[in-house]
């Protein structure tokens, strides 16, 4: 374990197993302070120690939660600023597709609740602990899926006719684009960044939550083409650690490096339009 993190704590969420794993892992071995957050007890527990063996960092620490479900992504909040007065990286990594329309208990779609209100809604509910504790840095991860979508849904963003898994998807990680260019845009002028990034195709549990021919597909697939976790996960670790990229905000990455993200995802009126659309969805939850 090197020091290079020592003083630096940092959220990763869906960190039981692929990117989120060995980002969390990665950076333990740079000397941060992970609280990762996951929704099976005992595969938390089971990371945690893993994360703790390989990296030889013993401050790890995870946190329960369904992150589809805005109450248990407050409440998980909640739950950190109990326990820490400081947040430097908030790794926003928790994503998942869905081949057939799901909802979760709240009644929302669960591809736009977990890939996309859950950001919008962590990264609100910690903005206090992140400002107070910068430099800090938002990274958010998305895919080049978001390219297979023209623009937001807005008249039916959970796709309740004509629903498609992968253009839900697509849809919501142009959700997970746009939000962190308006979210750098209202950043300017404090001490925090927003990033997003591409990870890859990589050889993970993606997708295998869907049983039958699509899991075999999606293993098949990802072992003719696909990254390994660990180098799906290196431009997470870029963007939550490295000082070349200190005060750079509001920019989509791939391989480490800045790149253009879709032409639909720099229409700023139709950023600042789905801000206020997943403030609604917030407010409507609040008031319910």
């Amino acid at each position: 374990m090197s020091n290079e993190l020592h003083s630096k704590v940092i959220m990763v969420t869906g960190a039981t197993n692929g990117i989120g794993f060995e980002a969390a892992k990665m950076l333990a071995a740079k000397g941060a302070t992970i609280v990762g957050v996951g929704r099976n007890p005992q595969k938390c527990a089971d990371a945690a120690n893993q994360i703790k063996a390989v990296s030889g960092n013993t401050r790890i620490e995870f946190l329960i939660a369904d992150l589809s479900r805005q109450a248990e992504v407050r409440r998980v909040a909640d739950e950190f600023k109990r326990v820490y007065d400081r947040l430097d990286v908030l790794l926003n990594n928790a994503g998942a597709y869905f081949a057939k329309r799901e909802t979760n208990a709240d009644g929302q779609e669960m591809t736009w609740a977990l890939n996309h209100l859950n950001y919008f809604v962590l990264t609100d509910q910690l903005m206090d602990v992140l400002k107070v504790s910068g430099p800090a840095r938002i990274v958010n991860v998305s895919s080049d899926a978001h390219r297979m979508t023209k623009g937001i849904n807005f008249e039916d963003p959970e796709f309740t006719q004509a629903y498609s898994g992968w253009g839900a998807y697509g849809h919501s990680k142009l959700a997970n684009v746009m939000f962190t260019y308006e979210l750098a845009r209202r950043l300017e002028g404090t001490q925090v960044t927003a990033n997003v990034l591409h990870p890859g195709f990589v050889a993970t549990g993606f997708g295998l939550n869907n049983g039958g021919l699509i899991n075999f597909g999606m293993k098949v697939i990802q072992k003719i083409g696909a990254k390994r976790p660990e180098q799906g996960a290196a431009t997470s670790v870029y963007l939550a650690s490295s000082p070349e990229v200190a005060g750079v905000s509001g920019q989509y990455f791939a391989d480490s490096k800045a790149a253009k993200s879709n032409a639909a995802s720099y229409d700023v009126t139709a950023q600042r339009r789905l801000w206020e659309l997943s403030e609604q969805y917030v407010t409507a939850k609040v008031a319910a």
